[in-house]
């Protein structure tokens, strides 16, 4: 446990760091600590926090930088969190106001890398990402038929059918209508499950056309469920801790293409109740040891469908980042909970 002064010098000092980029000196703390302490006491407390890990010396400097130890004592027990101004949350709600649920997803990605200039990130819900609500038939040639799907969430997906058989407009109509009436609400695997009870029921003529649909929707929704959405990756080549090493700058657009090890550590913050913050290796993950993650759960309808998060350098305004991401997570909440009953 550090004294109350060896708390101050460091909230300083990370704090100070965190403005300029800069190793701070004695001469710096002594002036933004706001205690009256001869420059050889700070240099003492300074060698004493060195030695328990939570700050360290580069050697192109006198002065001190945290290390990730260090900025976890800071963001657990000496951040002052700094609120939203009324006028910023307005315009985050608005972002995020009466749209289909996939634009509001990539709506809340952008806000979050525009707000912190960092990257943003969104986990999509799972839960009944796949629902139709509607589905039609359009006669585009002989053979030819034009598959319009809309999901309960309001996205809608177009796919092109190559049929062996020429169907008449009430045909299309009638194959339309059989679907929605008996199977709106369900996803793609359930529609194919239940149909394949009923297909002995239905004219032959028609049973190659839905098989034809199931295939090429579930395709077509397949393809559109991004499993995240992220925003502002390339605001990372302007932190300059990170586009200092153009290996792991390469390595860290690899870990956002590649998608499983991100997934796997916004999930962890799907179990936490409000922010979560992974600062370098707490991750898990080698290519974020210089980056912090700063992740919260989101809901629907009362249950937890995915997460948003921010990741930037470790040396990023905690105090600014954490309630964007906070806010990010609560209004999108609020933007997608009930979406599924209209």
């Amino acid at each position: 446990m550090l004294d109350d002064r060896s708390r101050t010098l460091l909230k300083a000092l990370v704090e100070h760091y965190i403005a300029d980029g800069q190793p701070v000196g004695s001469r710096a703390l002594s002036k933004f600590s706001g205690l009256d302490l001869s420059p050889a006491t700070i240099r003492n407390v300074m060698a004493d926090l060195e030695e328990a890990g939570f700050v360290a010396s580069p050697h192109t400097s006198a002065g001190r930088v945290p290390t990730a130890r260090g900025y976890r004592l800071f963001v657990d027990s000496l951040l002052t969190v700094q609120p939203l101004e009324a006028r910023q949350m307005g315009a985050m709600e608005e972002a995020l106001h009466g749209l289909p649920a996939n634009q509001v997803i990539a709506n809340a990605s952008q806000l979050l890398s525009s707000l912190t200039h960092f990257a943003g990130v969104v986990i999509a819900p799972r839960r009944a990402a796949n629902r139709i609500r509607q589905i039609e038939f359009l006669s585009l040639s002989e053979k030819r038929i034009l598959l319009i799907i809309v999901t309960t969430d309001g996205d809608v997906q177009n796919r092109i059918l190559s049929s062996d058989k020429a169907y008449s407009p009430a045909e299309l109509v009638a194959a339309a209508n059989y679907l929605n009436q008996n199977f709106a609400g369900l996803d793609f695997e359930q529609i194919r499950q239940r149909l394949a009870g009923e297909l002995q029921r239905l004219r032959d003529d028609i049973k190659p056309l839905m098989s034809l649909a199931l295939e090429a929707g579930d395709a077509a929704l397949n393809e559109n469920a991004k499993p995240y959405v992220i925003s502002g990756e390339r605001n990372l080549l302007d932190v300059e801790e990170l586009s200092s090493n153009m290996q792991r700058l390469r390595e860290l657009f690899d870990l956002f293409e590649q998608r499983s090890s991100l997934m796997r550590l916004l999930d962890i913050s799907n179990r936490a109740e409000g922010v979560r913050i992974f600062i370098g290796g707490e991750s898990g993950i080698a290519t974020l040891d210089e980056c912090s993650v700063v992740a919260a759960p989101y809901s629907v309808d009362g249950q937890v469908v995915g997460s948003v998060g921010v990741i930037g350098p470790t040396r990023m305004a905690y105090e600014r980042v954490i309630p964007i991401v906070d806010i990010t997570a609560r209004l999108l909440t609020s933007a997608l909970s009930g979406k599924n009953d209209n």
